[in-house]
């Protein structure tokens, strides 16, 4: 059944701008849910962290809630986290404290709505995923196969491309830039033939990930091509310093992605 639109738009979402990254409703509405299976299990551990004035890994969370809710057009819930974010990296606990409520109100707010809107072509919700069932960040080695690594911080878009290619490549995930700097130094083991990376990110943002190749001539054997869903240009024309493939920019087609892809991996025979 046709889920009804109206739900998200009188609420507040943004659906035309979320179009623009997922194409079409079919994609959006898979997306979201992988959102809520994982949404649950963020807010708690955002909690947690507060709780334990842990700012950093607070900073770590409430970022990707605030790349979550871009994606999906939560205008006021990216900016709610996104102003989280900065607070807490400059370590403000008196502002995240006072302010949390709005955030987690609001975060709430908006899994009220998905839930409703989700239901609304069928009877059934998808259940919540429990933290231990959670799909791991590599696939078992398949010496048939080419691997790819995607390092980005946002589940969406990590499930977005493990849709797209778990039956034709191994996949290596990376959830930040030092866990991607960590997959390469290890590539010996892997044999990466693409790397798809996401420039902000927690911690080791992509750029300091292209630093390292750059300093360690790793251009020639791992071939990069930038996902991001950032739209500033000059970021973008900043990549374009190093020797990457290409940038994809929204939206993420399938087809899109699976060209870039294809691409990254066919430019290693330029060198």
């Amino acid at each position: 059944m046709i889920k009804d639109k109206n739900i998200l738009i009188q609420n507040g979402v943004d659906l035309n701008k979320s179009l623009e990254l997922f194409g079409d409703m079919t994609m959006y509405d898979e997306s979201l849910g992988d959102f809520m299976a994982e949404v649950e299990n963020k807010l708690y551990k955002i909690a947690h962290f507060k709780d334990a004035i842990d700012m950093p890994n607070y900073a770590i969370l409430v970022h990707s809630l605030k790349s979550d809710a871009k994606y999906f057009g939560f205008t006021k819930l990216a900016e709610l986290a996104y102003e989280h974010e900065l607070k807490s990296k400059e370590k403000n606990i008196i502002f995240v404290n006072d302010n949390y409520n709005s955030l987690i109100d609001e975060a709430n707010r908006i899994v009220e709505v998905v839930k409703k809107y989700l239901s609304s072509g069928s009877n059934i919700i998808s259940p919540t995923i429990k933290k231990e069932d959670a799909p791991s960040k590599v696939f078992s080695i398949d010496n048939n196969k080419k691997t790819i690594l995607a390092a980005d911080d946002s589940e969406i878009i990590i499930n977005f491309i493990k849709k797209i290619f778990a039956n034709e490549y191994n996949l290596l995930f990376a959830s930040d830039g030092e866990e991607a700097i960590n997959y390469i130094n290890q590539n010996s083991n892997y044999k990466i033939v693409a790397l798809l990376l996401d420039l902000n990110m927690p911690k080791v943002d992509g750029f300091k990930v292209l630093e390292f190749m750059k300093q360690n001539n790793l251009f020639d054997s791992i071939p990069v091509s930038i996902v991001t869903g950032n739209d500033s240009k000059e970021i973008n024309l900043n990549a374009f310093e190093y020797p990457i493939v290409d940038i994809l920019k929204k939206p993420f087609t399938p087809e899109a992605v699976k060209n870039i892809v294809e691409r990254t991996i066919n430019s290693k025979q330029r060198y």
